[in-house]
């Protein structure tokens, strides 16, 4: 790994140089960002992906959707389709992402579009949608021809961005300077219980700007969810032996959460954002069905439960124990109020 990276630090200086050009472009006003006369709210990361930014997404829309009409945007990445996109309950994860698919199933209540172009994609639901009062922009850090009012930027804990290399020899998609952008980061996926010595060891690694604000959050798992009508409520005490199967990022913190509920865990690994495919799902029910125990389960995330939806897929795993878990954060040292006052000021004064 050490030799592989050595090899790719060269081409992590060439990106990292065009990076830093079009930042200083966008920063001296040679590239222009659009500021809207509503509030807008950036959720994203340096990295390219696994820093948690669907349940954090999720976790403002819940704070804000009941004071206020929101929408959101995000440019549905890995869909099968371009251009502007308003999600609805009947759109496929094929068309929208499954990100966006998650969104627009869970809370009704709100507007969620995808256009890989943000600024059009803002102005679009705005026109649909005139009383919407924020939009929420996910996964848009990097996409700087909108200028937000709020930005969040996400790093996952076991993977700070200042110990992190620029792509391809890193993660990360620019230079660690660009999280000066940022009025609050959030360290993301700590152990739910997390010391304040190892919130200082995380302080003197993030040197942060006067400006800005920080945070601690970590998961929460809420109870099994049936992928199917029908399936029996899901008590892990009853249950040996676990297949989860899953096309995240950062699979690990469920891996560790599910062990400890279960006596044997059999992951199945796909890369971040997999489209299943009629062979996936063969496969995944193949090693369920290996499995020497009647007390077994599928498990998958919620996310990839988007996917798996789809008619043409969830016909081959019908009948079958196939359960999602899904996620919220929670924030240490009691800040949640301190950070919900953050968004709530903004908003309410914007």
């Amino acid at each position: 790994m050490f030799l592989l990276r050595l090899l790719l630090l060269p081409f992590s200086v060439i990106y990292g140089l065009v990076i830093r050009m079009r930042n200083f472009f966008f920063d001296s006003g040679i590239f222009k960002s659009k500021q809207f006369d509503f509030p807008v709210i950036v959720v994203g990361n340096l990295s390219a992906g696994g820093t948690g930014k669907t349940p954090h997404v999720e976790y403002l829309i819940r704070l804000l959707r009941r004071k206020i009409e929101i929408g959101v945007i995000s440019r549905g990445y890995r869909r099968e389709t371009k251009g502007f996109i308003e999600a609805t309950n009947s759109s496929s994860a094929v068309e929208i992402g499954d990100e966006p698919k998650q969104y627009i199933n869970k809370f009704s209540d709100i507007h969620v579009a995808v256009d890989e172009n943000r600024c059009h994609g803002i102005q679009q639901l705005k026109s649909l949608y005139p009383t919407v009062k924020a939009v929420l922009l996910d996964d848009a850090y990097q996409h700087r021809y909108v200028k937000p009012g709020l930005s969040i930027l996400l790093t996952d804990y076991h993977s700070l961005y200042p110990k992190d290399y620029l792509l391809p020899a890193g993660r990360l998609r620019e230079p660690v300077s660009g999280a000066d952008r940022a009025d609050v980061v959030i360290v993301t996926k700590t152990d739910p219980v997390f010391s304040p010595l190892e919130k200082r060891a995380v302080l003197e690694q993030i040197k942060l700007k006067p400006n800005q604000q920080i945070f601690f959050s970590f998961i929460t798992y809420g109870l099994p969810v049936p992928l199917f009508k029908g399936l029996p409520v899901l008590r892990f005490s009853q249950i040996n032996t676990v297949v989860l199967f899953s096309g995240i990022a950062n699979p690990y913190p469920l891996e560790q959460y599910l062990k400890k509920l279960c006596s044997e865990l059999i992951p199945i690994h796909f890369a971040d954002h997999h489209q299943f495919t009629e062979k996936d799902v063969l496969s995944i029910k193949t090693k369920y069905e290996e499995q020497f125990t009647r007390k077994k389960v599928l498990l998958t995330t919620e996310k990839d439960a988007m996917r798996l939806i789809d008619p043409s897929l969830s016909s081959v795993l019908k009948g079958m124990p196939v359960y999602y878990i899904p996620i919220e954060v929670a924030f240490h040292f009691g800040e949640r109020e301190k950070f919900d006052r953050i968004v709530l000021d903004y908003v309410t004064k914007s």
